[in-house]
């Protein structure tokens, strides 16, 4: 399969809002990795008309391949791991025909880029289940380090599931760029 380079991070557009849904809401686009259950249709476009998906506590953005092209989004929230130590945690989501040509890695690594450029956090995480390989492998290639296992962390599917958690730090960042 061809490994696009061309991938650019932007704000979620109106024209992005079909397929941002179906990203989210459709069980098969979501394969069985992502489905968590049915959410509250229609709250994704009521989100994004009232902030934009962009807030101080997290975003979402959307990924854009060949000629401005919606093929996924990344997207961030705050996580206290101490009283005074906010760290961001970072997801993506592909559409099905889009996995496994290099988007992935390449949106993490930009969304990266992105807060240390423009939050004061020292920490990004991320976490997948144990049987995501493709995720793990792309984070490794976007900077991430591989932390740990966190036991039954994820219910899905009716049972609980291992997750892998990875970080990079502020300092790696800089001294790679």
């Amino acid at each position: 399969m061809p490994h696009h380079d061309h991938v650019r991070l932007r704000p979620v557009s109106e024209k992005d809002l079909d397929l941002f849904e179906r990203l989210h809401e459709d069980r098969a686009e979501l394969g069985d990795l992502g489905f968590f259950g049915y959410r509250n249709p229609g709250q994704l476009r009521r989100q994004w008309a009232e902030h934009g998906f962009l807030t101080a506590q997290g975003g979402r953005l959307t990924i854009a391949g060949d000629d401005d092209r919606f093929v996924g989004e990344v997207q961030w929230h705050e996580v206290l791991q101490g009283p005074a130590s906010p760290c961001w945690n970072i997801g993506i989501s592909l559409l099905t025909a889009e996995r496994g040509k290099g988007y992935g890695k390449r949106a993490q690594r930009q969304l990266v880029e992105y807060l240390f450029a423009h939050t004061k956090v020292n920490r990004i995480e991320a976490c997948t289940e144990v049987s995501n390989i493709a995720e793990q492998h792309a984070l490794e290639w976007a900077g991430f380090t591989r932390e740990g296992v966190l036991r039954g962390a994820c219910f899905r599917a009716g049972t609980w599931h291992d997750m892998v958690i990875y970080s990079v730090l502020r300092a790696e960042v800089v001294a790679k760029t």
